[in-house]
């Protein structure tokens, strides 16, 4: 039977960022995933790139990674090309991120999110991310829609 499941469209490097386990938090202007908490969300590999380069610092200089290990990281993220649903991921608690946030606490919210400038936000958190033992074509879509995932393509561990 195919899992019914709502999907979100990431732009690259973040669909591979959040399959691969380093970005753990999504963030939003708007509280988008609030009612899929407990819930499994399929990844969706926009056709289009993220126009910023935060990710970068933060890949390098937070976690310490050499621009080789970052390359491959961006390199995986793409294993599946874009424009496709690329794996699962299960979604946490949502909340406001407030203007006031002292300064260590920010500093692991913008790690866990691959991103600066969190102040106002809604952040979702991420956990458990897997991929699809292939990939699933198909159009993005704006905000959350459902899909069929047929089961030959979902992980062996999940049920």
């Amino acid at each position: 039977m195919p899992l019914e499941v709502a999907c979100l469209s990431f732009r690259q490097p973040y669909a591979g960022l959040v399959l691969n386990g380093v970005k753990r938090v999504e963030t939003r202007w708007r509280p988008l995933l609030a009612g899929l908490r407990n819930c499994t969300l399929a990844v969706h590999v926009a056709q289009v790139e993220w126009e910023g380069a935060e990710w970068r610092e933060i890949l390098q200089h937070r976690f310490r990674m050499e621009p080789l290990q970052v390359e491959q990281l961006l390199e995986s993220g793409e294993r599946f090309g874009r424009g496709v649903v690329a794996g699962l991921v299960d979604v946490g608690e949502t909340w406001q991120c407030p203007e006031d946030i002292p300064g260590e606490e920010i500093k692991d919210l913008e790690e866990a999110a691959c991103l600066t400038g969190l102040n106002q936000k809604f952040l979702t958190r991420l956990s458990n991310p897997r991929w699809l033992t292939e990939p699933l074509y198909m159009r993005g879509r704006k905000d959350v829609w459902t899909v069929s995932i047929p089961e030959r393509l979902l992980p062996s561990h999940q049920h």
